[in-house]
């Protein structure tokens, strides 16, 4: 006898299916989330595409350049991926693989601390600026530097006045922010700048 329209007929492979997608119904574990430094380390090595795990991660990178205080941009020592496999003799003290930390040591980070003033004569500079880096061992830390040393690719980036700064001419009221730059995969250059 036929079967009503709409009716599901009764044959062996429906049982099954049914089962079968009832079983991964009721086993569906959420999702874990995920940590964030993967997610930056993965983005930043794809150029951080738009999509939703890597918006979320840049802004987090950024955040974390926000004053204050400054933190380190990648936090690899957060990533339980491990920063990947490698064999025993390519692992340095940090135990990354040279392509991670290819990626991590290619962060430059510049915290701009610098004041130029022409009063009655003399020129008054205070440079307090700095540049993060990360050590061997994958420690992050803090050098001086001298921003009438900076290179030009750091005036351009930011819109500081090169030829005042380097000159030591001209008044600059105040020159501040944080710049961040780093490479993808393809050696494709992104820079973002703080100003505070």
């Amino acid at each position: 006898m036929p079967n009503a329209v709409g009716q599901i007929q009764n044959t062996p492979q429906f049982p099954v299916l049914a089962a079968a997608f009832a079983a991964l119904s009721l086993s569906a574990v959420p999702a874990k989330a995920y940590p964030i430094d993967c997610a930056i380390l993965l983005c930043l090595a794809g150029g951080f595409p738009l999509s939703s795990e890597c918006m979320p991660a840049k802004a987090e990178m950024i955040r974390r350049i926000t004053p204050f205080p400054v933190e380190p941009p990648l936090q690899l020592w957060n990533c339980p991926m491990g920063g990947g496999a490698a064999p025993a003799g390519l692992l340095d003290r940090d135990g990354l693989p040279p392509e991670v930390r290819a990626y991590r040591d290619g962060i430059e980070i510049y915290h701009i601390d610098y004041r130029q003033t022409q009063g009655s004569g003399d020129l008054q500079v205070r440079d307090r600026s700095r540049v993060g880096e990360y050590d061997i061992a994958g420690h992050f830390f803090w050098s001086p530097i001298r921003m009438r040393d900076a290179p030009t690719w750091i005036f351009a980036a930011t819109g500081g006045n090169e030829q005042a700064v380097k000159g030591m001419a001209g008044s600059i009221f105040r020159w501040r922010g944080v710049l961040l730059r780093w490479r993808d995969h393809a050696g494709n250059i992104s820079t973002e700048w703080v100003r505070y």
